[in-house]
């Protein structure tokens, strides 16, 4: 077995870094290192949170991690940011949101840029994913950048998509348009403390539930009723997905 994915089985925090470092930048023994992981993967929960740009993904992300930890899980964290177009550098500030976390042993957050990837994600964010899975994380939130309404590549890769919505964000004509809508187990509306926040769970109810029965007639019915489709969030210390 590679030294370094040896490492990483036994929770080398270090070497667990430098192994996600070596798969995004394809660089160096990596394919090695994840053979030799792929045996251990597959026991985490891949958990997509997605939506609009400034939908509040990085802070419901925060609060999922802290809730994840009350229940004793152990949490690794992908976060896509965009790459400049113009110069090719990326900010990677979606952590600065979760510093309450900083210094857990369990917990491991990775910062990936998308390197003009499309669909939300960057082009390692898979095999990444598979690294903290062997890592040891119970749960691997994904967070994906600000899509738009047909950038769905979480969906191929998580178990479970949770897009978040918050009020004054679009119509329900615009939710009528948004194919991301589509693709969801759940949904989450944040900063549920502003004007505007039961209008938008009352739009997504009506799209959830106009949406399941156009699936069902086409045959391509997830078997999700708006009942367990829909979950607030506020943007509050216990800004989770409180009920379903």
């Amino acid at each position: 077995m590679h030294p370094l994915a040896e490492k990483v089985l036994a929770r080398d925090t270090r070497a667990t870094a430098r192994a996600c470092r070596l798969v995004d930048d394809r660089a160096g023994d990596y394919a090695a290192i994840l053979k030799d992981l792929f045996p251990h993967t597959g026991r985490a929960w891949v958990l997509g949170v997605t939506g609009n740009p400034g939908a509040g993904k990085s802070t419901l992300t925060d609060r999922l991690i802290g809730a994840f930890r009350k229940q004793d899980r152990r949490v690794a964290v992908v976060a896509v940011d965009p790459t400049s177009p113009f110069t090719g550098g990326a900010i990677l500030g979606d952590r600065i949101r979760m510093q309450a976390h900083f210094g857990d042993p369990d917990v491991f957050i990775r910062s990936l840029a998308t390197r003009g990837a499309l669909g939300g994600l960057s082009r390692s964010a898979v095999d990444i994913a598979r690294v903290l899975d062997a890592w040891g994380a119970d749960v691997v939130l994904v967070e994906t950048v600000g899509v738009g309404q047909d950038e769905l590549e979480i969906t191929r890769m998580a178990h479970t998509t949770l897009v978040v919505a918050a009020p004054g964000m679009g119509d329900e004509v615009q939710a009528i348009k948004a194919g991301i809508l589509e693709c969801a187990d759940v949904f989450a509306v944040n900063k549920a403390d502003r004007d505007g926040a039961d209008a938008a769970v009352r739009d997504l109810e009506l799209m959830i539930a106009l949406g399941g029965e156009v699936a069902r007639a086409s045959g391509r019915s997830r078997g999700h009723s708006a009942a367990a489709l829909h979950a607030r969030a506020a943007e509050s210390s216990d800004a989770v997905v409180v009920h379903e």
